[in-house]
């Protein structure tokens, strides 16, 4: 049986890969930042680490000795890496490089998580034979990380995904759940109609990992939800399916926000390669959002969901 390290543990796509990894009962170590896991320490060991000490993280890596680490660990915020630019470097650069030298040292493979920032979005959707070209510092750290594993040598699967969605243990927020809690309260929210992708539903994600773990694949592979939509179009799905006044969301364009970090708007990623080499079947927008519904009184003990 595979032992299993899997960083950023306290994050939403960190919370599902540990829930699905650990029904297949793979021996399982949790880091991530945070002083205290939100799961029982007793049934899933638990280090606090900070992945940018290369000595704290090859110590943790040499004692656990696994096969596998799964990174889902990141700076994600997109305007805070353009204006923090040493510490999203050191989180989502510098960390790759500390566990890829690790991983190395114990013949551990590593499964990465990587993003549709990588490309300037003027020609989505993108497959993964078509060629990066980030717009954004968070892109470009995120496209350097993956590089760190190509030139290190370190057997990988690098996953690229994008708008992810959903419900863990103390989540603060992703666009999903924003509009969850603005549109509940019948708050007037702007949103943009010209940033296209697919919104992936985190449990689909979870999925594809484990399938990659269980097939033993190497490579690049995109991972993302079945529908192409304009974040305007998945927020009046996400009225549809919740019940909620579309009337309160007010298309806008990009460029009304002046955000420090640019995004790419004709984005999107096409999933062929992932569907039929590990078997995927990702969820739609109305789909991914009846799940997270019907997910949501487990989280928020909200039964008027």
């Amino acid at each position: 049986m595979k032992r299993i390290l899997i960083t950023g543990s306290n994050g939403l796509l960190g919370q599902k890969v540990v829930e699905i990894l650990s029904r297949s009962n793979y021996p399982l170590l949790l880091v991530s930042l945070e002083p205290e896991s939100v799961f029982d320490e007793e049934i899933f060991p638990y280090r606090q680490l900070d992945l940018t000490h290369k000595q704290e993280v090859r110590r943790v890596v040499d004692e656990f000795e696994p096969d596998i680490i799964v990174h889902t660990a990141a700076v994600t915020d997109v305007d805070l890496c353009e204006k923090e630019r040493a510490l999203a470097w050191s989180v989502n650069v510098g960390s790759v490089e500390n566990l890829a030298h690790a991983a190395n040292l114990v013949g551990a493979k590593i499964i990465h998580l990587s993003t549709d920032y990588v490309f300037d979005g003027e020609k989505g959707p993108y497959g993964e034979s078509d060629r990066p070209n980030p717009i954004s510092y968070y892109g470009r750290t995120k496209f350097a990380s993956e590089n760190v594993l190509r030139i290190a040598g370190t057997p990988s699967a690098i996953i690229r995904t994008m708008v992810l969605y959903g419900i863990g243990k103390k989540v603060k927020s992703n666009f999903a759940l924003w509009l969850y809690h603005n549109l509940k309260e019948n708050k007037q929210i702007r949103v943009v109609d010209d940033q296209i992708g697919n919104p992936t539903l985190v449990d689909d994600l979870a999925f594809g990992i484990l399938k990659i773990i269980e097939l033993e694949r190497t490579g690049l592979y995109h991972i993302a939800g079945a529908d192409l939509v304009s974040r305007y179009d998945f927020a009046l799905s996400l009225c549809k399916i919740f019940g909620f006044n579309k009337k309160l969301i007010t298309p806008v364009k990009s460029s009304q926000f002046k955000q420090p970090a640019p995004r790419p708007l004709k984005s999107g990623l096409i999933t062929i390669k992932a569907e039929v080499e590990l078997g995927l079947k990702m969820s739609g927008v109305e789909r991914g959002l009846t799940i997270l519904k019907n997910q949501l009184p487990l989280y928020l003990g909200d039964e008027n969901v």
